[in-house]
């Protein structure tokens, strides 16, 4: 019997959906339409009607998704099988006729996260079955000295602990053109002829051996399919902000998944990682351009996953949303501060897609992703605009028409002829935005096994009820977060592509002042202009100031792992892969949790990358890595000056880019190597371990 869910999607036409955005949008318009005009309507009201109009279809598509998703999960046929027990692989993937890449880039992170997690997945492969299909590689567009030569070290260590049981390739390019995009481009044009699919992982993307193995089935059973995107759950976070994030990600992200997957189909899209790629199309077709211009709007593409999926379309071929796979995950920002300052590195990129949605020759779904792309940013000043217009709406309003709020009443007072229309403007948008929580507990009331792995029905609601709470507080900081940082990008200031905090720590009182402290002050200055000036807007405009207001010690308090702990020992913001740990997770945490060698390094003053060059062994694995490239008179003369400044003026005195010079090419690092054994002022290495 086929399943409900395959029916839906066969029978319900993708028009479906985008009819009832529309439907939707326009209902909610006509209401506040016929309740704003009064003899006319003015140039402000006018503002107010687009705007409202731009974020009604922004929040209607969110919620038809969700709506969708809801139905299509309710439905389905719940006595089969989980991603985590995926179907058998294909003859071709159990023989290891071809290869698999499983593809890391990584930039300045933690090398120990880094290998751990290989090594967690390496092993879940091996426990497959199945792991002779798939190598391994870490793509390091590193450029910090230290990071770069832990990095060499924590592959020497696993090559010499596996030996050949798994090929694990390591590189690091001279210059990290065009980043992440460039990178995977640099391993195509290098390597990607010996591989059928490539794997993209985060550096903090842990994936289950089953997946891994499911993924390529389905590549091989369908020969124009050219990705599958598994969403990745968030986990491994300890601080509450991040609980309640992967508790959200975790409930909620299941309806939004099934309700994308419902009307993108074969033109889904590609989120940089957690994904299966065929090469030979990407390689063919997603070579990315420079946008003409300066940044921040030209140069190199940033959000590339968005551009790559759309060309994939463009050529012909599938691109699908995987949403009954698990066995995916991923690790996110531990505090409030963290997680806005990726939203900044991922604002940039999301801009320019403003200039592809007429580009020539895209299909519309995929046009209309480079939309909602840019209106996950553009969301904010619009919703910033809208409450600006409204207040000064507002104020002209008080001058000449009755009070809207009598004594104690929490909802507005309207006038008798437009009562209806604005309350249901109200509850209407309302149920827009938190009907999907209610229908992710609906969800969890028909599935007592899922429920109970959320904490049982009682405890994820009472942590739906806190996390919409918090959510309101959140919500006008990171509005204010957001509108500045596409403020900035529109004056052409570019934010570059700093290296993510990822592991947990927390916000200290002058780190939340300084980033949180504006905040504070907007709130207070508003809030008394309102008061004074429009006092009815001040009463509607509360739940905005007193996000705002308290957004200082919300931020600290969120960032604590012990709130977080006891919480989760309460059994709040519980998720499956707590309750029910994936072999994955758990060998990850083992593996960062057994002692590791530490670097033999000469123990001094200096930094650790100029004390680990008088490591014998660490100096001619680094020299062996180095890419060859032909020498020139000119550049021994500068690296021989970089040297000589290192001796005579230490590490300080050079920037980045000149410690990365000394590293990078033969000459400087055996003229690093003997100057810092023949400087005086060192102190020898220690003896041998067997000395």
């Amino acid at each position: 019997m086929k399943r409900l869910s395959t029916i839906a999607t066969r029978h319900l036409p993708r028009p479906l959906y985008f009819t009832l955005v529309l439907l939707t949008t326009v209902f909610c318009l006509s209401l506040l339409s016929s309740a704003i005009q009064d003899g006319g309507l003015s140039t402000l009201e006018l503002v107010l009607l687009i705007l409202y109009t731009i974020l009604m279809l922004w929040i209607s598509a969110s919620f038809w998704t969700a709506a969708i998703g809801f139905l299509v999960l309710a439905f389905q046929d719940r006595g089969g099988e989980g991603a985590e027990s995926a179907s058998e692989p294909t003859a071709s993937a159990e023989t290891g006729a071809f290869k698999t890449a499983l593809v890391m880039p990584v930039y300045n992170e933690d090398p120990e996260r880094v290998f751990a997690g290989l090594r967690a997945m390496f092993d879940s492969l091996v426990a497959t079955g199945h792991s002779d299909g798939f190598e391994f590689f870490v793509l390091s567009d590193t450029r910090e000295p230290d990071i770069w030569l832990q990095e060499e070290q924590h592959w020497r260590r696993w090559t010499e602990e596996l030996g050949d049981r798994v090929p694990l390739f390591y590189r690091n390019r001279v210059e990290n053109t065009a980043r992440k995009s460039g990178n995977l481009a640099d391993f195509c044009r290098d390597w990607g002829g010996r591989y059928r699919y490539m794997i993209v992982l985060d550096a903090d993307s842990i994936m289950s051996g089953e997946t891994l193995v499911e993924m390529v089935r389905r590549m091989e059973a369908d020969r124009r399919l050219a990705l599958i995107q598994v969403p990745p759950v968030p986990v491994n976070r300890s601080s509450f902000f991040a609980r309640m994030l992967q508790f959200a990600g975790s409930l909620y992200g299941r309806l939004f998944v099934a309700g994308l997957a419902f009307w993108q189909r074969d033109t889904a899209n590609f989120w940089g990682h957690n994904a299966i790629i065929r090469v030979r199309p990407f390689a063919d077709h997603c070579g990315l351009p420079k946008l003409p211009g300066r940044e921040p709007f030209g140069g190199d593409i940033l959000s590339h996953d968005f551009v790559e999926a759309a060309l994939l379309a463009r050529a012909g071929w599938k691109v699908r949303l995987a949403p009954d796979l698990g066995g995916s995950y991923e690790e996110i920002p531990p505090t409030l501060i963290d997680y806005a300052k990726r939203d900044r590195r991922w604002c940039q990129g999301n801009l320019q897609h403003a200039r592809l949605i007429l580009a020539q020759g895209f299909k519309p779904l995929s046009r209309l992703h480079f939309a909602m792309g840019v209106m996950s940013y553009a969301a904010s000043p619009l919703w910033l605009l809208f409450l600006i217009a409204t207040g000064v709406e507002a104020y002209f309003k008080s001058l000449q028409q009755p009070e809207y709020f009598f004594g104690y009443n929490v909802m507005p007072i309207w006038p008798e002829s437009y009562v209806v229309e604005m309350t249901t403007v109200l509850w209407v948008t309302l149920v827009l935005l938190f009907l999907p929580k209610i229908l992710a507990l609906v969800l969890l009331a028909l599935d007592r096994d899922e429920a109970r792995r959320f904490g049982g029905l009682l405890k994820a609601s009472l942590s739906v009820l806190i996390e919409s709470l918090l959510s309101v507080l959140l919500a006008p900081v990171l509005m204010l977060f957001q509108s500045k940082f596409v403020a900035a990008i529109l004056l052409r200031t570019s934010v570059g592509w700093p290296a993510q905090q990822r592991g947990d720590h927390q916000t200290g009182v002058l780190e939340a002042l300084g980033a949180h402290g504006v905040h504070t002050l907007i709130a207070f200055a508003v809030g008394y202009v309102a008061y004074v000036h429009v006092p009815d807007f001040f009463w509607w405009f509360t739940p905005v100031l007193a996000g705002l207001v308290l957004s200082v010690p919300v931020s600290i308090l969120t960032s604590r792992t012990s709130l977080g702990l006891r919480l989760k020992e309460a059994g709040l913001f519980l998720t499956p892969a707590e309750t029910e740990e994936p072999p994955v997770l758990r060998r990850l945490e083992e593996r960062l949790t057994e002692p590791s060698p530490p670097i033999e390094a000469p123990v001094g003053e200096r930094a650790f990358w100029t004390r680990a060059m008088m490591n014998p062994g660490v100096y001619a694995l680094h020299d062996a890595l180095l890419h060859d490239e032909p020498q020139t008179r000119r550049r021994r003369h500068i690296l021989e000056g970089l040297a000589l400044q290192l001796q005579d003026e230490g590490e300080d005195s050079l920037s980045l880019r000149e410690k990365r010079a000394l590293l990078s090419h033969r000459d400087g690092l055996h003229l690093l190597h003997t100057r810092l054994w023949a400087a005086p002022t060192l102190e020898a290495p220690p003896p041998p371990a067997n000395g």
